[in-house]
């Protein structure tokens, strides 16, 4: 077995990416300290909680298991919050991650795959978004992603830590097995809210403006199914065990949803009804948000099994209606 090691493996992504990778033949090891993360996410190969700003901890493991590469999900990921406490995000997202790739040099492990986003590019300036769009985040979350960008650039060039960085647009969906689903405190993601006002845990959701130049008013963002977004990762990993050096991937489906057409797919599927109520708009938010993945086609020959927008709020549904209080 191959052994990789997956920090931030019990969050929303990082648990996906563990079954995708054991059933793929490799064993994940995780390390997650359980601040967003959920013990009952990590069911295949070894849990150690922790941080991966502990290099006694980093370095215990290495030895204990032979690791053939490190995946990364453990970021904080809140733009809001990092306005008003970018210390912890800069903590979290650029210092820890550096204890990490200096133990990596020091255990000659050199494989390492980044879960970027695309809050590196800022406000678009064109659409789709291509992975030569310039980097102008407007956030202390997106600065963090670019830093640590330009930090793997940095250890590439001194030390030869091999990378491949995937910048993504909004992961949705859920295992279409059931076992695996997206539960976050606090939430923030809207087909999840959309769910728990159908279920009449929370009252409405709120449309952070209806004015946009879009076709109905509402914003428009590029969904990618959490498996699809695995799958992904899983052949990167296989790309720098088989000898690539570095790369740099936008992850998205290339097609847009509006936030009302998201609801109103939520409301069909559910057979529910779905109050929202317009509120003021969220300073930021583009009107379009969708990114360009051909370059991931083209060149790790990643193809989307469940681009569809029914395909995405269907598989979530199913696993938030088993678990209407997510892991609890």
């Amino acid at each position: 077995m191959k052994n990789i090691l997956v920090i931030g493996g019990a969050g929303y992504i990082g648990s996906h990416m563990c079954k995708h990778l054991a059933t793929n033949g490799y064993q994940p090891v995780v390390l997650d300290n359980l601040i967003c993360g959920h013990r009952e996410a990590v069911k295949w190969g070894p849990f150690i909680e922790g941080s991966m700003a502990d290099k006694y901890l980093l370095e215990k493991i290495f030895s204990k298991y032979e690791i053939k590469g490190v995946m990364h999900f453990a970021a904080f990921c809140y733009v809001g919050e990092s306005i008003t406490e970018p210390g912890k995000y800069y903590r979290n997202n650029v210092a820890a991650p550096i204890s990490l790739l200096e133990v990596m040099v020091k255990k000659n492990i050199s494989n390492f795959i980044f879960s970027s986003s695309c809050a590196t590019y800022g406000e678009p300036l064109e659409i789709p978004i291509t992975e030569k769009h310039p980097q102008n985040p407007i956030s202390p979350y997106g600065r963090s992603k670019l830093m640590m960008e330009q930090i793997l650039n940095d250890f590439f060039n001194a030390y030869g830590i091999k990378y491949i960085s995937l910048r993504y647009f909004n992961a949705a969906g859920a295992d279409p097995d059931g076992e695996l689903g997206e539960d976050h405190m606090p939430e923030t993601h809207l087909i999840p809210l959309v769910f728990q006002t159908a279920m009449g845990l929370i009252k409405e959701i709120k449309i952070f403006g209806d004015d946009y130049p879009t076709k109905d008013g509402t914003c428009i963002r590029d969904y990618i199914h959490i498996d699809d977004l695995a799958q992904a990762h899983l052949i990167a990993l296989e790309r720098l065990l088989d000898g690539q050096s570095r790369g740099i991937y936008n992850l998205g489906n290339g097609a847009g949803y509006s936030v009302k057409e998201v609801i109103d797919m939520a409301r069909n599927i559910t057979g529910k009804c779905v109050p929202y109520r317009i509120v003021d708009k969220r300073v930021g938010d583009p009107a379009v948000l969708i990114g360009s993945s051909q370059k991931a086609v083209e060149e790790l020959g990643w193809r989307p099994h469940f681009p569809d927008l029914h395909t995405i709020i269907e598989t979530a549904w199913k696993w938030h209606k088993s678990h209407p209080k997510g892991y609890e």
